[in-house]
């Protein structure tokens, strides 16, 4: 293989194409080629409406001149005969796909009439196995999806600049102490915003209210039983008194019945971005553009399958063995993969195929050196154990409750143990703190050490998290698995929001 030094890197060597030997070229992109913008006649704030910039045309302008894309593909699309497009497989690669084309194509060498010049690989993993597949399998790349991109980056666009426009010179012309040049407007960025004030104006609104709970301590040696009051707590006093003196006068409680079942915790679904992005954010203390920055260069790397994906169902066709096993060497948990293998693999249940991507898997086995530790290595090890987890058995526990009444009023215990870890032996953060409930008998008379009644202030909701704004983006439809990160981060850059460490 001989590879040189354009605008971007290019790669040579001599190998086939659809059974003929060919001399085979490739080189990249960065991003997208183009990005869109209105003429310059549309640039003056002062002498065009925003509202005649709804009809207004557009242009397509080279999205990095200084880095000379264009200039390179037609160079290097001289001579050539055929054009395969290996773009990342969503609508955005597919739209980059056909940017592609309007700057080979007409550099290309002229094919027989009605002979196939372009193709498309599909793939969602960036291994030996995955390239062969594709190549085996390519087919023509997809100009509706590369259109519905087009058609969205024209809304965006459009709305974005004529109500920023307005809005800036809105609220300009009333706050003269407006800490902002530019009052952004985006038909995403917005609404992300819009849920982070509105749980501001929830706790700035909150207006706390007193609560009183009755507390029984039982008189047990060595033995702590927590209860809880069936009526949760009361909002005035002199009725929290009334139970309270209630049950001490009763000076014991009785067990009026045991119940004990069975629980399972369902071992998780495939993993998808938004719960990948949500995890980042909740335990790894990574924000999502940052996560997705590094589960891209896993995935480039050729470390991680494709991490933009709403799927978290392994579709009928998806290699669950061949992935599995990748990893029955790993210096960690390559005993708990082989284990899996020999019990046999049976498809997992549950989650949702969308058809785009397959979940986030590991493609092959990774050390923590190997990936240069911190956060790449934190994101390839949850994936590798979420995957891991998902062809594990449910978390079975033995659950038990006890209901006591003293002075008319119910209170419960409650205890569990687990029967069998499943899914939390290899994902021990999703464990249930378990803990089992001292033993009692059904009748048995406990005596009552002392009854409090505890006062208490209601409390409004934290702000939000990261996780919980990516939640709620995703429930209202704000945004793609790809582009959530970006619209939480410019609200961020914007000063709209801060995040703050707890």
């Amino acid at each position: 293989m001989h590879s040189r030094r354009a605008a971007l890197e290019v790669h040579e060597w001599q190998g086939s194409f659809q059974g003929s030997p060919a001399t085979v070229k490739m080189t990249s992109v960065i991003g997208h080629v183009y990005s869109l913008d209105f003429p310059a006649a549309y640039s003056s704030w002062d002498r065009v409406d925003p509202v005649e910039l709804f009809d207004a045309d557009t242009v397509k302008l080279e999205a990095n001149p200084k880095a000379h894309v264009c200039r390179h593909l037609q160079q290097e699309a001289k001579g050539c005969d055929f054009l395969v497009l290996w773009l990342d497989c969503d609508r955005e690669g597919e739209n980059i796909c056909f940017e592609v084309m309007d700057n080979a194509l007409p550099h290309m060498r002229r094919v027989a009439p009605g002979q196939q010049q372009v193709f498309r690989a599909r793939f969602s993993a960036i291994s030996a196995a995955e390239v062969h597949a594709a190549m085996a399998a390519l087919v023509l790349p997809n100009r509706a999806e590369a259109l519905s991109v087009d058609a969205r980056q024209e809304l965006d666009l459009k709305v974005g600049v004529a109500f920023t426009r307005f809005q800036t010179r809105f609220f300009q012309g009333r706050y003269g102490n407006l800490d902002a040049a530019v009052v952004s407007y985006g038909p995403c960025q917005t609404p992300t915003l819009g849920f982070c004030v509105e749980r501001h104006q929830t706790i700035v609104a909150f207006q706390p209210e007193p609560y009183w709970v009755v507390k029984p301590q039982l008189a047990r040696a060595g033995e702590q039983l927590t209860l809880e009051w069936e009526r949760g707590r009361v909002f005035d006093q002199d009725v929290g008194i009334m139970f309270s003196s209630a049950v001490k006068q009763a000076a014991a409680l009785k067990v009026t019945s045991i119940t004990v079942k069975e629980d399972r915790k369902h071992k998780p679904s495939g993993l998808n971005t938004v719960e990948l992005l949500k995890v980042a954010s909740s335990a790894l203390n990574m924000g999502p553009a940052h996560a997705m920055s590094i589960a891209e260069r896993l995935y480039s790397s050729g470390y991680l399958s494709y991490p933009r994906t709403e799927s978290s169902a392994y579709p009928p066709n998806f290699d669950i063995t061949g992935t599995l096993s990748s990893q029955t060497r790993h210096p960690i948990w390559g005993e708990y993969a082989a284990a899996l293998l020999s019990q046999g693999v049976s498809r997992p249940k549950g989650g949702t195929d969308v058809g785009d991507h397959p979940p986030i898997t590991p493609v092959r086995a990774a050390t923590e050196d190997e990936l240069g530790g911190g956060d790449a290595w934190l994101i390839y090890d949850y994936v590798a154990r979420h995957f891991l987890g998902s062809l594990s058995g449910d978390c079975v526990l033995k659950k038990t409750k006890a209901v006591l009444t003293g002075g008319g009023e119910v209170f419960t215990a409650s205890g569990s143990v687990v029967l069998k870890a499943g899914f939390t032996a290899i994902m021990p953060w999703r464990a249930s703190q378990a803990a089992p409930m001292p033993l009692l008998t059904d009748g048995q008379t406990l005596q009552l050490k002392d009854v409090e009644l505890v006062a208490g202030r209601t409390s409004p909701p934290d702000y939000l998290t990261e996780a919980e704004l990516i939640g709620l983006m995703e429930k209202h439809g704000i945004g793609t698995d790809a582009s959530i990160p970006t619209h939480i981060n410019n609200i961020g850059q914007r000063n709209y929001v801060q995040v703050k460490q707890r």
